[in-house]
């Protein structure tokens, strides 16, 4: 990806100095500062969410919400595993608030549990649940959407969830389709192994 967004850039950069060299220091320096301001303006919203989430961490509600979910998780995940499906839950529950970062560490740690307890659909339902990210509170799309002038920048909070709910259906019922086409497969080998 790096490569392909030098050469994006090279490419850029040189017809542009050849077709306006007297624009491209001053689009360099536009370009540069609006990426500081971005930077600067999504670097606040998510110590301000982080912050929350480590307080709602250290209050007991992000516990309470993770046990209220776990019966649901552990029949989403085929689990029994209590680590895992509360890690799972943790990580989902941060994706529906729209916490930017936090479920990361919690997503890693629920699939290296399922992995080891070689769980293999479980490990799948969670990459395809955090790849569609069911939001709430899409927070850095809005913090975009504000720091570069939106009349309305909360408006996209109703679409964003449409469009996650829609998404994480179809994803979960995509894994459960190909879960059931795998087992079918590993059932037949056995028997011709048998």
């Amino acid at each position: 990806m790096n490569a392909i967004f030098a050469l994006v850039f090279l490419a850029s950069a040189s017809l542009c100095l050849v077709l306006a060299p007297d624009a491209f220091l001053p689009a360099l320096l536009k370009g540069g500062e609006k990426a500081v301001t971005l930077s600067v303006a999504l670097l606040a919203v998510y110590c301000v969410w982080l912050g929350f989430f480590k307080v709602l961490e250290s209050s007991g509600l992000a516990e309470k919400l993770t046990k209220r979910l776990f019966p649901l998780s552990k029949r989403i995940f085929r689990s029994d595993d209590k680590e895992a499906l509360f890690a799972a839950t943790s990580n989902l529950t941060a994706n529906f608030l729209g916490l930017p970062g936090a479920p990361t560490p919690l997503g890693i740690r629920a699939t290296q549990k399922f992995c080891e307890a070689k769980n293999d659909y479980a490990a799948d339902m969670l990459f395809v649940l955090n790849a569609t990210s069911l939001q709430l509170l899409p927070v850095t799309v809005i913090a975009l959407r504000a720091s570069l002038g939106s009349a309305a920048p909360y408006d996209i909070i109703l679409p964003t969830l449409a469009a996650t709910l829609i998404s994480t259906l179809l994803g979960a019922l995509l894994v459960r389709l190909t879960a059931r086409r795998r087992n079918a497969r590993q059932k037949i080998r056995r028997r011709r192994n048998a």
